[in-house]
């Protein structure tokens, strides 16, 4: 990516453009062939079991009862589902105490990332994001012909005074992820509030919580209340992560009224499926099924991060349901080989060049079996065997 003036300003590549040579055909904005497309975590089938670590999916799954009420719902897939998702609007207000009708539901929160700057971006307007900030922030930006601006971070987590320093009169939407994928670090409600003290009224902060279920630090907030008492907060949630609803494609906004309206209208008359629906409404209400899988994460975090720190290995510290593993950058013990290594054993896990970060994996906490196969492998591979 050229670097012109302010590094934090993504610039153009100069004759990069794919279609330079046709003058006839359609041509997307210019700002859309700066794209590299996102590139999921995967698994490859194989003859033995896999452990696919790459995408932060929970490994108990979905809810037995989200199961049922997806099945339930597949009997009837002549109908269209209901437009407004009002049975699961109204379960999440029921869950968080929110009123309803500020929730905007989504086909997952990617949906509704691209949804905000479509809507509240002009040509050359700006996005502001922190360093390791999710990859889709930048996408949607250059996919609405904005601007993406990126903030330093400071030991691999948003710096509040490093994002302000960057809000210009172009600024239109400041992106939030907390905690943050890929780094797993998050910032204290107090920073989250002093960061949005310090924009103008006009800006947009969007606070991506999608992992905040698996938070368990006193000093965190979701956003919710930050959100219910401002005018130009959105708190984004996903049913993907806990709730094990990857494959259904849902999430949701907590907005403020006047958001929520112009989201409303811009959205697809019928966006969220109704096999999801139905799905969210029954995940969000197992309680208990949640609580099971914040329990195993609760035990498993630490447990994984010590061992991998025995070995020899950096883990920065985590508060969702994965860690970023730095390597050594020596003696062929690189991240590329092992994410080898552990692809031999069936295990799949999210090589971080996209970010930035060509000596780290990202490693999803995974079942009992597949955490101790993990260990195991690494220690091999660094000697510690």
């Amino acid at each position: 990516m050229a670097v012109t003036g302010d590094w934090t300003r993504i610039q153009p590549e100069p004759e990069t453009n794919i279609m330079s040579d046709t003058t006839t055909g359609p041509q997307p904005r210019d700002s859309v062939l700066q794209i590299k497309a996102y590139v999921p975590g995967t698994a490859k089938e194989g003859s033995g079991k896999v452990y696919k670590l790459s995408s932060n999916e929970t490994p108990l799954g979905p809810s037995p009862k989200a199961k049922e009420a997806f099945a339930e719902a597949g009997r009837h897939l002549e109908f269209y589902p209901d437009g407004g998702a009002t049975a699961l609007r109204q379960a999440i207000g029921a869950k968080y105490g929110i009123d309803p009708s500020r929730i905007v539901c989504g086909a997952g929160s990617d949906e509704l990332i691209g949804l905000l700057c479509h809507t509240y971006l002009q040509p050359g307007d700006e996005t502001l994001y922190s360093q390791y900030g999710f990859l889709m922030y930048k996408i949607a930006t250059l996919a609405s012909g904005g601007v993406p601006v990126v903030a330093p971070e400071t030991n691999q987590t948003a710096d509040v005074d490093a994002m302000l320093a960057r809000v210009t009169d172009r600024t239109k939407l400041v992106f939030l992820a907390n905690p943050n994928n890929p780094t797993g670090t998050y910032l204290p409600f107090e920073e989250v509030q002093r960061l949005h003290a310090g924009l103008p009224g006009n800006v947009i902060l969007v606070l991506d919580a999608a992992y905040a279920e698996y938070v368990r630090r006193n000093d965190y907030s979701a956003g919710i209340d930050l959100v219910a008492n401002s005018s130009n907060v959105v708190m984004l949630r996903t049913f993907s992560k806990i709730h094990g609803l990857a494959a259904l494609r849902l999430g949701w906004a907590f907005c403020p009224e006047g958001i929520a309206d112009i989201l409303n209208r811009v959205r697809g008359p019928f966006n969220v499926n109704a096999p999801a629906i139905a799905a969210g409404v029954a995940a969000i209400n197992d309680t208990a099924y949640m609580d099971s899988a914040i329990a195993h994460n609760d035990r498993w975090l630490p447990w994984l991060t010590q061992e991998l720190e025995a070995i020899g290995l950096t883990v920065t510290p985590s508060v969702g349901n994965f860690i970023l593993v730095r390597f050594p950058d020596a003696d062929g013990k690189r991240a590329p080989d092992a994410d080898a290594a552990l692809q031999q054993a069936g295990i799949y896990v999210r090589r971080m060049e996209a970010y930035g970060l060509p000596d780290a994996l990202r490693i999803t906490i995974g079942t009992e079996e597949g955490n101790r196969l993990i260990v195991e492998r690494l220690a091999g591979l660094m000697g510690k065997d």
